[in-house]
Formats: structure tokens, sequence, C-alpha cells
């Protein structure tokens, strides 16, 4: 017996997959049938492959890794030749600077790195996988061309175009001929690409939409949804199939919403897809929002505060107790501002925990808890149970309704620091909002300490950034009077794929909770009247702060005037 498979057999039986008695017949076996100790292990079905390759890979000094949940890059695939991945049965994961990840169920195979090394031009890092997964992975990336329009001609040779000539009054496919058809070649292919295609542009959001006659597929990037793909009316049933199997919820339900979540590696990096589902007219319409679970997170002075709002909200999130609120719309960086705020404050001597529904960024050494409908965990529930947790500040990801409302005001009152986030136009409205709900204002006038609002905008390009002459009109909607209409746009470039626009900032109001506006509470003042207080002593409008960032030539008007309300 070889070294090699000597110090795999113990590392087996260490581990638990093999009793001694196992290992010791299958030594047996192997010196009667001279095959080797892994074959032998395999034929007398004494383990699953997979627990003999991390075993293998841990005697090695080599990672083990399921390509499944890899989403791999069309570049990455093109370095190796088909007839050299099939050969060795290896294939290229992904590529980090000059070093190329290969997969293989035989890390030992030094003739096939030198021959990858030799093809690719790079050099190769091994990691461990088992062969039926590569072998499935290489008929999915080369069995199917490297573009869209491949695809498709792919696809009418298949079974996967079930929807085609189908008419309403057929009947409805069943869950086995969509699963068979969302397992083809083609049409994982067809998903792996859409997703591939959106991680690239960096897209926040996948909008899948039939319509009629054909099936749109639009990306959000930087908050405005373009256009980037439409397909035949005949692949809807086995893209949607393939997404929800993916998601790991039910194909065959076609008449509700359904959730789910699909997890995958790209580049190396964790991607978490939250997958919404919608019954329409033609179909069900498909949202996937893209998460990335090791972005970093930002500091403040990186979200595009003006140095007095960064100021006092440094203020407010060092405070000992009280509420800090952060409001907006959906997608206005709610989440990456409270995220960040807990990343400012986040040491040992703290206990920080959330409860949130998504957990979008895992952030070390905070507690962060997901909600959990279906087992009965809430945000109410969840509160309850994290202020039984000895916490010093706590995230609670939305305040929804009145129960979660008043425990969160409660915990402010009772020595804790809390941070959420609730949907309205502006920062006063978060006052009118909490009491709507139900909360006495003598309550929400001694736990609230401030309440932030944002919007993102966004910027300019720096590399073709020039100055503009903007209309009277616009001055006149945006309130600007004495202006020389002297601005910045971006006049389009190959860097920022002609339309002129770089990454969005943010554009803030901070209401800081002072003697005066607590009294307006109480007395249940308007938001107005609450704002016009707040103006008096220094705050800016959400629309002020851009229209400054536009003078900046940070952003334009027109991205200012489309998120602001009127002042």
């Amino acid at each position: 017996m070889k070294v090699q498979e000597e110090k795999v057999k113990s590392e087996l039986v260490t581990r638990g997959y093999l009793s001694t008695e196992q290992a010791n017949r299958a030594v047996v076996e192997m010196t009667k049938s001279k095959a080797s100790f892994k074959d032998t292990l395999l034929k007398l079905s004494l383990l699953k492959e997979e627990d003999l390759l991390i075993a293998e890979a841990d005697v090695l000094g080599l990672t083990y890794l399921n390509i499944d949940e890899y989403l791999i890059d069309e570049a990455v695939i093109k370095m190796v030749p088909e007839k050299v991945a099939r050969t060795h049965t290896v294939i290229p994961v992904f590529k980090v600077g000059s070093m190329l990840t290969i997969a293989s169920s035989d890390p030992a195979n030094l003739l096939a790195l030198d021959e990858i090394r030799s093809a690719a031009g790079a050099e190769v890092e091994v990691v461990v996988c088992a062969k039926p997964i590569i072998k499935k992975a290489i008929d999915q990336y080369y069995g199917v061309g490297g573009n869209f329009s491949e695809v498709m001609k792919s696809l009418d040779t298949g079974t996967a175009v079930i929807s085609k000539n189908r008419r309403a009054s057929d009947p409805k496919p069943t869950a086995e001929e969509m699963g068979k058809a969302a397992e083809e070649a083609p049409v994982i292919k067809l998903v792996n690409m859409i997703i591939m295609k959106a991680v690239e542009e960096k897209a926040s959001d996948i909008h899948i939409e039939p319509e009629e006659d054909m099936l749109r597929v639009r990306n959000r990037v930087d908050g405005v949804m373009h256009e980037t793909l439409t397909l035949p009316k005949k692949v809807q049933l086995a893209v949607a199939s393939r997404i929800k199997i993916l998601s790991k919820i039910d194909i065959a339900e076609t008449r509700k919403p359904q959730d789910g979540k699909i997890r995958l590696k790209v580049e190396g990096r964790d991607l978490d897809i939250r997958v919404s589902t919608m019954p329409t007219m033609h179909g069900e319409n498909i949202v996937m929002r893209l998460l990335e679970q090791s972005k970093v997170v930002l500091g403040l002075s990186d979200l595009g505060f003006d140095e007095t709002t960064l100021k006092k909200f440094e203020i407010l999130i060092r405070k000992a107790y009280g509420m800090v609120l952060a409001t907006g719309p959906t997608g206005s960086g709610k989440t990456t501002s409270l995220y960040t705020a807990l990343h400012t404050i986040n040491t040992v001597d703290k206990n920080i925990i959330t409860i949130e529904d998504p957990v979008e960024y895992q952030i070390p050494m905070i507690r962060q808890t997901q909600v959990n409908v279906k087992a009965g965990l809430t945000f109410a529930s969840g509160l309850r149970s994290i202020l039984r947790q000895d916490p010093d500040i706590v995230l609670v990801g939305e305040i929804r309704d009145t129960e979660t409302a008043d425990i969160a005001v409660q915990a402010a009152l009772t020595g804790h620091l809390v941070f959420s986030s609730i949907h309205t136009n502006d920062a006063a409205g978060a006052v009118s909002r909490l009491l709507d709900m139900g909360v006495e204002p003598f309550l929400i006038s001694s736990a609230l300490i401030g309440v932030l609002a944002q919007r993102l905008v966004r910027t300019i390009c720096k590399k073709c950034k020039e100055p503009c002459k903007v209309d009277q009109e616009l001055l006149t909607k945006m309130g600007i009077k004495g202006s020389s209409g002297n601005f910045f746009k971006g006049k389009g470039c190959q860097e920022c794929g002609m339309s002129g626009h770089g990454k969005r900032m943010g554009i803030y109001e901070l209401l800081f909770v002072d003697e005066p506006i607590r009294r307006l509470m109480i007395q249940r003042a308007s938001a107005d009247e609450i704002k016009a207080q707040a103006q008096k002593t220094g705050m800016q409008s959400m629309r002020v702060d851009g229209i400054k960032k536009a003078e900046k030539g940070l952003t334009t008007l027109e991205e200012v005037l489309k998120v602001t309300l009127e002042d």
C-alpha cells in the first residue's frame, strides 16, 4: 500500500467515515484485485466518493470544492480546450490574477496539470471535486455554444421547448415534464448566462418578464432598468422551472407567489440571490435580487455625507441609548447606511444583535438573525428574544407593524441603542408614521433621537465629465435662483457604457431630535411643522443636499429632480 493511500485510510478512520474493520477489509480486497485503495472503497460501496475526496484533499493539503454551487465565466471555460477537459475530467472554475483554479477528481495527475498549464498559458492550482459533478459541469459548459444565439439553437433540438405551440386549452405540463426540461444543458447554460451577465454588469436585480409572444429579461443597474435580452416564448416554462429548482421552490405551483433563495459562487465570491415569483396574465414573472455576501461595508465618509451631516450622524450612532431610523423607499440605500453605522461602532466591548429579512451582508462579531415567518420568527418575536440576549445595540431590519414599533421604542427607552428602517418620504414623515401605528407621542419623543432620510443618485462619469449649461426651466423646477446655470454632465464613453454616469451616491437629510422637536412630537404636530422647525436649526433637505452635490460636479440636476420631492 502506497504512503499516500495509507494516509487517506488513516484520515478516513479518524474522521469516522470508515471503521477499522471496513478499512482492513478494503486493504485485503485491494491486494486481491490489485486495484487502487480508492477504487476498492468505491467498488465495495463502503463510502461516498465525496467523503473519500474530502479526506484525500485533506491529506494532500488541498481544498474540496462542490462546483455545483459555482457559476463559471465563459471566458474561464475557454482557457481549457474541451478535449483536454474531457480527457482528464477537469474543468476550470475561476481565475484570480494569473492563477487559474482547476477542479479535478484526480489531483495527483501531473500530466493533466502540465497540459492545462500549457493550453491556458497560466499558473494552475487544483481543487478536488467528485468525478460525476465535474462530468456534469463539462456537459453543461462545453456541450453548448458560448453565446445566447448558439444556446437558442441548441434549445430547438431538445425537450426544453415544452411551451412551444401550446394553447390555453392544452393540459398544464406536469412537474416531471418541467423538471426534465429544466435539467437540459442548454437551459442550464441559458440561466447561467443570464445570471453571469447581471453579475458582470453589477446589476442589483434581474427581471424575467413574460409577454404574450416572448420572454423579456431586464437588469437593474445603478437603479435604472434596461433590457438585456428577449427570448422566444417557447423557453418560458423551462427557464422558470430551472430558476425554481435552483431556489428550491415548487416547480409545479404556478398560481400563487413563491419566494426562494439561490446560493452560488462567482469568481470565488459568495453570491446570494433572492428569488420572487408572481403569476401574471402571460405566465410567472420572476425577479432575482443579487446580494454579494463578501461585499465590503463602506466607511461613513464613503457614503456621500457632507461634513455637517456626517458629524451629527456620528454623534447619533455613538449614543448609549435611543432609536435611530433610516427612511426612504425600497432601493434607496437604507440597509447600506445602517450596516455602515454598525460597522463603525462595532467593537469587542459591545454586544450587537440584529433581526433582518433577509440578512443581506454578514458582519464579523455581530449576531445576525434571519426572519422566518413559517417558524414563527417575526420581527416582533425575534426582537423580544434579542432583548433577552443582553444586547447593547439592536438592529431591526424594518418596522412594519405596531407590535414591532412598540417593542423597538421600549427597547430604546430601557437603555438600548436601536437602529431600524421605515418607509416614509422624508425624515419628518417617520414621526407621523409611528403615530399612525399607534405609538404614543410621549414615547416617540423620549425614544427617537434621529431620523436619516435618503435617496440614491447616479454620479457623473469621471472619464467623460464636461461642463454644461442647464436651462432656466429646470433651474426654476429645482427652486434655484441667481444661478449661472453652469453645471456638469457625462458626455458618454466606453468606461461608462456611453451612459455618462458612474456608481450611485447618497443624498440625505438628517432630523436631529432636540427639545423643540420633542415638544412638537408631544403636540402631535404635522410632518410639515416638524420639518420646518428642523430646518430652522440647520437641517437641509435631500433636494438641497443634491443641488450642492450637482454644483460640485458629483451628479446632475436631472438625477436630483428625479428622486426628490419639492420642498
